[in-house]
């Protein structure tokens, strides 16, 4: 069955994480993705390691879990934008495709004549995504922006970490895959505006606003307050109790989204009356009398353990979950029937499968599919050039022997 995206051809100059995570969206929709790597080179999380996949003789070959992670279903071939032959086929290539999609420093692409404003007049149709750390305007834009730095200027860290701990980043790059949500979403608005108009258009999408963005709630707290939230650990801000609970053996997540859930939590637990009480009968009371509260709870959670608690609450509706480390996640039956585990025959490791993490997107009539394990680095070349731009054997070595590809 045809992906949403099939047909489009995406010219990837994208490398690391937020650019190829938006891509390998595309790709699993269907989308021919282009992944373009310089030669010798390649992106650099092809070296972000160990772990590495293992050669069928169990050594460590040159492409990285981390790698792997973001670059399904694309094509990758080698081109060099500091040859002149280099710079003349990637205008050429541009032109069978439909999005081009890139993360270089702002301006760098100017100099081989492949900026936005240098190719919409030659391709007005062309969707030209921008993916930089802090966007191609104001006082920072030609900075060099990195997931951790956005993580801490655009406010995550102030709001992740123990309460009176020092502020953390959040354990995965969250700047880097939300930017690529971010600009995923933006090329597939644009493609649909393509389809109507006829146009093209460019997008520019920044790490620091996309990480400013997820503030969220958090956010809207201190612009309707005017109060600066701080660390909470791992409780909520207006929500309470919705945090991390220790069992009589463990620990467990407890989020009791209303009043209602809290009256049904508080006669479980034995402790009817807490319910019934001012000071905790109403979630903005609960919110103000926070410490009091989770004591409260904390106290009687103590006294089971995890399974009593589990199956108890999950019979009387109100959410709880275990914390899970990374080998019990995958193992979990529910990520199992979602299908979050997928393996794909990869070339480096002999052909055999390499383990992957399964899309989301669920759609019932155009699903995603996985249709090619992450490329060796400028694996399909050869058969790219000439499916595009029909050259043959002789013209590609010769591109080769010049260094521009």
């Amino acid at each position: 069955m045809p992906g949403p995206l099939e047909g489009i051809r995406i010219f990837d100059l994208t490398r690391v994480l937020a650019g190829p995570s938006c891509t390998q969206i595309l790709g699993d929709l269907g989308a021919d993705v282009i992944k373009i790597e310089r030669p010798g080179q390649g992106d650099d999380t092809r070296k972000f390691g160990p772990p590495f996949v293992k050669d069928p003789s169990g050594k460590d070959t040159t492409e990285s879990g981390y790698y792997l992670g973001a670059n399904r279903n694309k094509r990758s071939i080698t081109l060099s934008l500091d040859e002149p032959e280099g710079q003349a086929l990637a205008k050429k290539m541009i032109a069978k495709c439909h999005v081009l999609v890139e993360n270089f420093k702002v301006g760098n692409l100017a100099k081989y004549g492949l900026s936005y404003d240098q190719l919409k007049d030659e391709f007005p149709g062309l969707v030209y995504c921008s993916i930089t750390g802090f966007g191609q305007t104001g006082p920072k834009a030609e900075q060099p922006g990195y997931d951790f730095m956005a993580q801490g200027m655009g406010g995550v860290m102030s709001v992740t970490g123990p309460m009176g701990g020092e502020p953390h980043r959040v354990g995965v790059p969250i700047a880097d895959l939300t930017a690529g949500l971010w600009a995923a979403l933006s090329i597939n608005a644009a493609l649909r505006h393509r389809e109507v108009t006829g146009k093209g258009q460019y997008i520019d999408i920044s790490l620091l606003d996309t990480q400013v963005s997820t503030l969220s709630i958090q956010g809207m707290n201190y612009l309707t307050s005017g109060e600066v939230p701080g660390l909470l650990g791992n409780a909520h801000p207006n929500i309470v109790p919705y945090a991390v609970f220790p069992t009589s053996d463990g620990n467990i997540i407890i989020a009791v989204g209303n009043d209602e859930q809290f009256r049904r939590f508080c006669d479980f637990a034995g402790i009817p009356d807490v319910a019934k009480d001012e000071r905790y009968s109403k979630n903005e009371a609960r919110v103000r009398n926070r410490t009091e509260v989770s004591k409260i709870v904390a106290d009687v959670m103590s006294k089971k353990p995890t399974a009593y608690w589990m199956e108890g609450l999950e019979k009387n509706k109100i959410s709880c979950g275990p914390i899970y480390k990374a080998d019990q996640v995958f193992a979990d039956e529910q990520v199992v029937a979602r299908e979050m585990q997928i393996e794909m025959p990869h070339p480096a490791a002999g052909g055999k499968p390499v383990k992957l993490i399964g899309s989301p997107i669920k759609m019932s009539g155009t699903p995603v599919t996985y249709r090619a394990a992450p490329p060796m680095m400028g694996q399909h070349t050869d058969s790219v050039l000439q499916e595009l731009l029909g050259l043959d054997a002789k013209a590609v070595a010769e591109l080769r022997a010049k260094g521009a590809i």
